[in-house]
Order: C-alpha cells, then structure tokens, then sequence
C-alpha cells in the first residue's frame, strides 16, 4: 500500500504548495538543508572573484580553491568589505552548521567551526553546474548561481560510511575517491576494516609477514558462497597499504574533514595473521589464509605472547591514525578453541570468570584498558557486550537494534547500523539480472526510511545515539565499479537520514528524495560513478477488497509513463489496477517522452484458492526480512528461486510457525504446495517436516504431515502437499504448523545459534 500513497502524493504535490517551497524541492541538494528559501533571480559568478574567509576556515576555503581552479576560476584575495564572496566566524550556529546566503550581489557563507564552513562549501558546490565536476569543463568560466538562504546543521555528530577491504583490496586512489564522495554528502567518519581472514591490509613493521603472508590467498571463491560444489578461481589474490600510503590517505581524509576509524579484528576473524603467525592461535596449527567467506574458528588465543603482539599492532595503528577511535571487531567469534584450550580454561578459572563469553569480555576490556592508557577509545561490534560490556566503548550495533538499545540504557554511546537497513551489500532490486550479492534486500527507500533512534529509548537514552553508518562487505565487490554500484544511491539516502534526521512523514518526503535523487544523477554522472538506477524500475502490488483482487502498477518519479499488456494483449497506457481473476502474466515497460527507459518488468500472478482470502501468524516475521508483510504469502506472487531476500520472502528466525488461512467461503481443495530457501551458509535452513490441519466443515479435522528433502545444490526446497483423505476435502479453514530447524549443529556456519526459516507463497489448489 505504500507504493499507492507515493502515487496520490504525487498528486497532491503537483496541484499544491507556495512557488518558493517547489522551487526548493527541485534542487538537487542531498542531504537536504534544514531550511531553505528560494528567490526570483541569481547571482553572477565570472572567471575571478572577490574573495574573504576567516582564518579559520583554511579547510573550507582550501577546497573550494581546489574545485574552482580546474575549470578556470580563481578567488582574489580581497577585504571583508569588499568581498563579493565571504566566509565569515558567527559563534552563535551550532557544532558544524552553517547558514548560506546567495544575493544578486554576494554570497555569505557564515559558520561557528571549520567544520561547519566546509560543510557549507558542499552545499555551494551543489548548487553550482556539475560541469564543474569535470577538469578544464568550462573553457570561458561563467555561471550563474540559484538566490537561496540556507540555514543547516547536522541531525546526528556521526555520519558515516564503511568498506572491507579485507575480502577485496582496493588501491589508495580508489579509497580517496570513496573518500570525497563522502565529503559531497557531508559524512565525516570512514571506518576502514582492515584486517579479515581473507587478508590482512596494513603494514605493521615490527611483523612483516603481515604483509609478506597474510596480506595474500592462494585463491578466491567463484560464485556464491551456498553454490555447491564451491569452486575456486585458482589464482593469487591479495594487497597492502605501506604506512606511507595510510599517511597520504589519512592527510587526503583530514583535508575532507574526515576522520578515519581503522578496524583491527579481534578476537575472531583473525584466521590471516593466524596463517603468518601461528602461535596466535591456540593450537599453534599451520593454517592458510582464508580462500572463501564466512566465520572461521581460528581465534586469537588469550596469552601474555598474544597481548604483546596486539599492542604492538595497536601502537603502529595509533602513530598512523590521529582520530580518536579503533575499532577492534569483537564479532563473530567462535570458542571452540577456547573451550578446548588448558591456557584458556586455565585463565577463565583463575580470574574468576564464568564462561568463553566472559572470556571474550576479558579480551576486550584488556585492549581498551592498553588503547585508553595510549588516549583512544574503541569501538566493537555489539557481541562486545556479551559477557560484560567494557568500560568506556562505544558499541556498532548491527545484528539488529537490540544491542544498540542495551548499550545506550547502559549509558555507553552507540552507532546503528543494524543489516536490516544499513548493509549496502545486499540486494538493492529484485531484476534477476542484478550482479551477484551475498543476499538479503534492501531497497533505495528503505534506507530513507531508517530512524537510527529506536523507539524503545527515552528521550535521555537517545542522547547515547551518536548516529549511524551504511557498511559495505566486498566478498561480492571485486572491484571499483560494483563498489560504486552497491553505494549508490544507498548512500544518498543515508547521508540524508543522519544529517537532515529521520523522515516524520515518509509519505511526503520520499517522493520529494526520490527526484532529488534523479536530478543528483546528474552530478554523479559528470563524477564518473557507475550508480545503479532503480529510480525507474516499475513497482507493482497486489491490491485486494471484498474477494476481488488488482494488480497495481506504480513508479516513483514524475513524469513518466506505464505501458503494459496482460496475456499477450496489445498494450497500453497504465491508468488504474488491473483486475485479476485467473492466473495472469503481465509485461510493463515505463516511458518518458514516448521512448523506454528502465528495465521491463514481466510479472506472474498465480490466482489459487487462497489468493482473496485471509491470513494470520503466531509470529511476526523478522524486521530484516518481512517487507511483504504476511500478505505476501498469499498474495500470488512467488518469490526469486535463487534470493531470500526479496518482499516475496518472509524470514523468521529460531521460532516455530503457525499459519492459519481463512477462505472466502467453504472450498473444496486437494493440495498446499510451500516453498522454503535453504542456505546453510546464511544460517537458513529448511524445516525437516510441517503439518497441515484442514478443519472441515462437520468439525473434523484432516491432519497430514510432509517431510521435506534438501538437494544441497538447489536453494529451493518446494514441496507439492497432495492432500490424503477419505472424501472430498470442503473447508474455510487451513491451518500450517511448521517447526523451526532449531540449533545450528557444529561445523556449519552459526553453529550454536538459531536457525532462519524462509516461505514465500502458500498455493492453496
């Protein structure tokens, strides 16, 4: 029903509102300005100008010289008073704001810190032609600027955005790209996840087999991880940043205010110094770099030898890098070894501790204490609190909002970041043509749609959320080009949610975000960013009332239109719900100025017994995976044969599931055919059986019970649930008992944990 509200929003924005507040709009300014006027006219800007800024600002006035000079304008040196362009101290606006006004005969751009000035340059820039994003663009240097009053600040002192280089490298000069992109969008914090199993990044001196051994893999998975058999590539893969190279990034970032967050794993993920330096481990085995993805078992064990080789590295990392975080992982450690290690059974005793987890927290605190002692804080991920949160990290909550939640009643600062909303590395489309993921989906708008603040905080808990950051996991990413293609326009959206805040009415600013976004490609384009365009990717909806079904069709930018045609008929213009009543394909393209743009969508509704009537859970699905809702169970569309992750599929994890359907009326039906996803290596595993209950109309009730086969090299699990019975079935009422796997075994991914369950359509015949 969203995709409804999008279309009578757009309606309603086209016949309404003042001339100033449109014509703020239609600027392609992302992060959206807190507020903005526009007025009739603009301000003339030739090859040189008058030019004053306040000592202070040597960042902001820096960059904007930088930008100019490539297109052939110059500012000159000028007084305050005679400055046409003027960056001028005001105490009086907040931590990195800054208001911005363009007249006809000046522009003023005043803010209380060098923070706030350069932040106000990126806005100016964004007013400017994108031309200007090319070199020599503008042979005889002339423009004009829009006249606007701009008042600004940021929602949220964390704004930030992530990249593993672990799984895949990526040289210094694609890392400083990825760095101004962050600057365009007002985002001042890069974590920077350096060391993996698959490959460790950084030069540390004193360990040079570092880089010589566990900076490189014999060869990389080809495919993706659930693919079966695996199959590898079969060459050598890896890379390094020399300190000299961190020195020039971290000085390219501070020219960018930005502060860089290096990521040192620990205690898990550790399998590539492992590799160099076997007596890390606990077994002192010989162990190759990690080849494929997923969690491994090699653990840093937690001796004095140990310690000593983590704060050496530590004391390398902190002379490179002057912000004032690490980030020390803290997730996905598996403690098999330490349970099966006399050192650490030993050190668990007599320090009194309760178990592994405590163990872990004993790791971790042990490392803050020697990071505080050199002037730092960490940063780890939310497994951090298991066992005893330290005392002074800040906690990256990503499993969900759950950790987030406890660090901040807590009193410890957070940074959200939960998978459901932040991961850039699943699904952005449901088009079968999409490159490879590693899963799950999550759409441009949901992104937009992130409340970084959960709504289980009191007002005094919120103050310990210091904001939120996409993440970027390149098992999937090999190089520059699908990097950029998985960030944007995902990033767009985030930088708008932690710098202009959460959306109040999602209904009214996502269509306004949305062709924002569509004139921001502009600029994008002129950058040379190879962004994925989904803005023009038709939605459609299965509407439903009083028995009768739809099928809608929508877009979400203006001024476009749908053709479409329904079994095979001619086609035509799109301009209500198609009525459905049988089993119905329909092909939709969208057009703009009479000619295609986008993809074509080819959809099939399978029109089953089941389709108008109703349904009910004793479980919601999960928030990451549930943007169907429970209707998308039984709304006659089947989700992708090869992703869970789509709206189509609903996740549940580690409970058992009862789904009770409701027909219209007494219907006689022979078969319940369900579909699961297996994916072991994404801890989903299939149920082994379900059981179906028919509640007939005389009060007896039909039981018949499935059992289910894995084929471990298809995902799907579909099952054809004839239905055994004496006489014709007739009933208004099925009801669908489907046990969850339960705990993950040893030896697979997440072992220990809980397992998902994934179900799309339930065809009822």
């Amino acid at each position: 029903m969203r995709l409804v509200r999008f279309l009578v929003f757009l309606v309603l924005l086209s016949c309404s509102g003042p001339k100033e507040k449109i014509a703020s709009q239609s600027m392609a300014l992302i992060p959206k300005p807190q507020e903005i006027t526009v007025s009739e006219g603009a301000f003339s800007w030739n090859a040189q100008l008058s030019f004053h800024s306040d000592e202070t600002f040597g960042i902001a006035k820096n960059f904007m010289v930088d930008y100019l000079s490539k297109s052939g304008y110059s500012l000159v040196d000028a007084s305050l008073e005679g400055a046409k362009f003027k960056i001028i101290r005001d105490s009086l606006i907040p931590s990195e704001g800054y208001s911005l006004s363009v007249t006809k005969k000046s522009i003023v751009l005043k803010a209380a810190d060098a923070s706030g000035a350069f932040y106000g340059i990126q806005t100016l820039r964004q007013l400017m032609p994108t031309d200007l994003e090319h070199s020599n663009s503008f042979p005889n240097p002339a423009m004009e600027l829009p006249l606007v009053q701009i008042s600004d600040y940021p929602k949220f002192s964390y704004r930030g955005m992530h990249l593993d280089v672990g799984r895949h490298f990526f040289d210094k000069e694609c890392i400083k790209r990825y760095l101004s992109y962050l600057a365009l969008l007002k985002m001042n914090y890069f974590h920077w996840h350096l060391t993996e199993d698959q490959g460790w990044r950084i030069e540390i001196k004193k360990y040079p087999k570092l880089i010589a051994h566990a900076a490189y893999r014999d060869e990389t998975l080809v495919g993706h991880y659930n693919n079966s058999p695996a199959q590898y590539d079969g060459q050598r893969y890896g890379g390094f940043y020399t300190q000299e190279d961190i020195k020039e990034i971290v000085e390219y970032a501070q020219k960018l205010n930005i502060t860089i967050i290096p990521e040192i794993e620990m205690p898990g993920h550790a399998q590539a110094a492992i590799s160099a330096y076997p007596e890390l481990g606990c077994t002192g085995d010989l162990v190759p770099v990690a080849k494929t993805w997923g969690v491994f078992e090699e653990i840093y064990c937690p001796k004095e030898s140990t310690f000593q080789f983590l704060e050496d590295v530590l004391s390398e990392v902190i002379a490179l890098f002057p912000g004032e975080y690490i980030h020390i992982g803290g997730d996905e450690a598996p403690k098999n070894h330490w349970k099966n290690c006399s050192h650490c059974q030993d050190l668990i005793r007599n320090e009194g501790l309760k178990d592994e987890h405590e163990l872990q927290s004993y790791f971790i605190k042990r490392i803050e204490t020697f990071l505080n002692s050199k002037g730092k804080k960490i940063i780890g991920w939310d497994e951090i609190l298991e066992g005893g949160l330290a005392p002074n990290a800040t906690v990256m909550s990503w499993r969900g909002a759950e950790g987030g939640i406890a660090a901040a009643k807590q009193q410890h600062s957070v940074i959200m970041t939960p998978t459901s909303y932040c991961y850039f590395d699943y699904y952005q489309s449901e088009r079968p043509e999409e490159p490879l993921a590693i899963g799950g989906f999550l759409p441009l708008e949901k992104v937009f749609d992130f409340n970084p603040i959960p709504e289980e905080l009191t007002a005094s808990e919120s103050k310990f959320i210091l904001g939120a950051q996409g993440n970027l996991w390149t098992e999937y990413i090999p190089n520059e080009k699908q990097l950029e293609y998985m960030v944007f326009p995902r990033i767009l959206a985030m930088s708008e949610v932690v710098w202009s805040g959460p959306t109040a009415d999602f209904q009214n600013d996502y269509p306004q975000f949305a062709n924002r976004t569509e004139k921001f490609f502009k600029r994008l384009d002129a950058l040379g960013v190879n962004y994925a365009n989904h803005l023009y990717e038709i939605q459609s909806t299965i509407l439903k009332d009083r028995g009768k079904v739809w099928y809608q069709l929508s877009t979400m930018t203006e001024g476009k239109e749908i053709r479409y045609s329904h079994n095979n008929s001619e086609s035509q213009v799109y301009t209500s719900p198609i009525p459905i009543g049988e089993t119905t394909t329909v092909e939709s393209q969208l057009y703009l100025n009479d000619k295609p743009i986008g993809f074509p969508l080819k959809d099939s509704v399978v029109f089953h017994k089941a389709v108008t009537g109703n349904i009910s859970l004793n479980i919601q699905p999960h928030p990451s995976y549930g943007s169907g809702g429970k209707e998308a169970l039984i709304n006659g569309k089947l989700g992708s044969e090869n992703r869970y992750g789509d709206s189509e599929w609903l996740g549940f994890w580690g409970e058992d599931l009862e789904i009770e359907l409701t027909l219209d009326a007494p219907t006689e039906i022979h078969a319940v055919n369900l579909r699961f996803f297996h994916a072991p290596g994404q801890w989903i595993h299939a149920p082994q059986h379900f059981a179906v209950r028919v509640f007939l109309e005389d009060g007896k009730i039909v039981t018949n019970k499935f059992f289910l086969k894995v084929d471990p090299e298809n995902p799907m699990v579909t099952l054809n649930g004839t239905l055994a019975a004496k006489e014709p079935i007739i009933t208004k009422k099925i009801v669908l008992l489907i046990p969850n796997y339960g705990t993950i075994p040893e030896g697979q991914q997440g072992a220990g944990n809980k397992a998902w369950t994934f179900i799309d359509e339930i065809v009822v015949e």
